[in-house]
């Protein structure tokens, strides 16, 4: 998973973790990385991956890119969270290298912000470990994700009226018929409309008035019982028979 957590993408999937609402905080974009920091972040130890999966480290590394620095106190205005676990998380995140003091503040009181721009979740490792960590957090990313969806599409009408209408929310289904070659270029020309946007992460002083976090989600995988692949382990693959309402 890559993330500019905005993203944390479980291979090459790209999760772009937006928290709705007001920032708690934030009174500026985050420090740039020191001369010679690395911008973006790949994780190769099993137990920093490990560290990663779970709800509320997730939740802070969102509301960090949505409010760009936050305060242990602040950020539990915005995630539901106690100060005191807040503040235990996040430095759980600085321990691992997701994230840093932003300076001045003491305490509960010191802001924090992300680490890095980019962070690259993937089972290409080389310590079989490491491999099954990122499996395993791909695996939660992916539950935390689409529960979230699931939640919010089945909910319209909490969404405020304006944005029922754009033609951008909600969900659509298509399938493509393509080579590997033209997938490369498809997800290409994808991934350069995704980053449209992206100078606005950690930046709430570069969103126009009125802008929202919007979760975006690109699901593409291969239909091979379509195809005259063998359906996954599990059973997955064909869809299950739907019950004849009218027996």
């Amino acid at each position: 998973m890559s993330s500019n957590t905005s993203d944390h993408r479980p291979d090459t999937a790209r999760p772009a973790r937006r928290v709705p609402g007001t920032p708690a905080g934030g009174t500026g974009p985050p420090e740039p990385p020191a001369e010679g920091a690395i911008d973006k972040f790949k994780p190769t130890d099993a137990r920093a991956m490990r560290a990663l999966a779970h709800p509320v480290r997730l939740a802070l590394l969102e509301a960090l890119v949505h409010a760009g620095t936050l305060t242990a106190t602040q950020a539990s205005e915005l995630i539901g969270e106690s100060p005191a676990n807040c503040a235990f998380h996040l430095r759980t995140l600085a321990k691992y290298g997701y994230v840093v003091e932003a300076g001045g503040g003491k305490g509960r009181e010191r802001p924090w912000r992300r680490a890095h721009v980019e962070l690259h979740i993937t089972t290409e490792q080389e310590d079989p470990g490491a491999a099954l960590a990122a499996e395993e957090f791909g695996q939660f990313w992916l539950d935390t994700t689409l529960g979230r969806a699931r939640s919010m599409l089945s909910r319209r009408q909490v969404w405020p009226e304006e944005w029922r209408h754009t033609g951008l929310m909600g969900e659509s289904e298509y399938i493509a018929y393509l080579t590997p070659d033209e997938a490369r270029e498809f997800a290409a020309e994808v991934e350069q409309l995704y980053r449209r946007f992206e100078d606005r992460l950690d930046h709430p002083e570069r969103r126009p008035d009125g802008a929202m976090p919007i979760e975006m989600l690109l699901l593409n995988y291969p239909l091979l019982h379509l195809a005259g692949w063998p359906a996954p382990a599990g059973g997955e693959g064909a869809p299950a028979p739907a019950e004849d309402p009218t027996e």
